[in-house]
């Protein structure tokens, strides 16, 4: 495990605006509660509670990665209009103390999903 600093700084902070993630037209999730994690000179990335996404168009994957500051991710593939997008979505369901907001958290990969910040 490694900690933030100012080698490789993390930043965790509420977005204002509504957040909406759709996939071929469908929405996935819609929230007003996303927080945007900003890490070191990667882009930033809209973390989604899970209670506001619809879990049911979601199916867990085998696919596992490992962050020295975050932990282990999980992944997410989503399946709607007949489409299925594989390890779309990562989670980290039990990250390391210094990131422990983003538990219960998805975040979606902006090549294969539409990212939108509205209002």
């Amino acid at each position: 495990m490694k900690l933030p600093g100012p080698d490789h700084p993390i930043t965790i902070a509420p977005n204002p605006k509504r957040v909406r993630i759709s996939a071929g037209g469908v929405v996935v999730a819609d929230t007003a509660r996303a927080l945007t994690l900003k890490e070191a000179r990667y882009p930033a990335v809209q973390y989604v509670p899970r209670a506001d996404a619809n879990m049911a168009l979601l199916e867990r994957t085998e696919r596992v990665t490992h962050c020295p500051y975050k932990g282990d991710a999980n992944y997410f593939s989503i399946k709607a209009n007949g489409t299925t997008l594989e390890n779309s979505i990562w989670t980290y369901e039990e990250p390391y103390p210094a990131m422990a907001e983003i538990a219960g958290h998805l975040a979606f990969y902006p090549d294969k999903v539409k990212i939108e910040e509205v209002g």
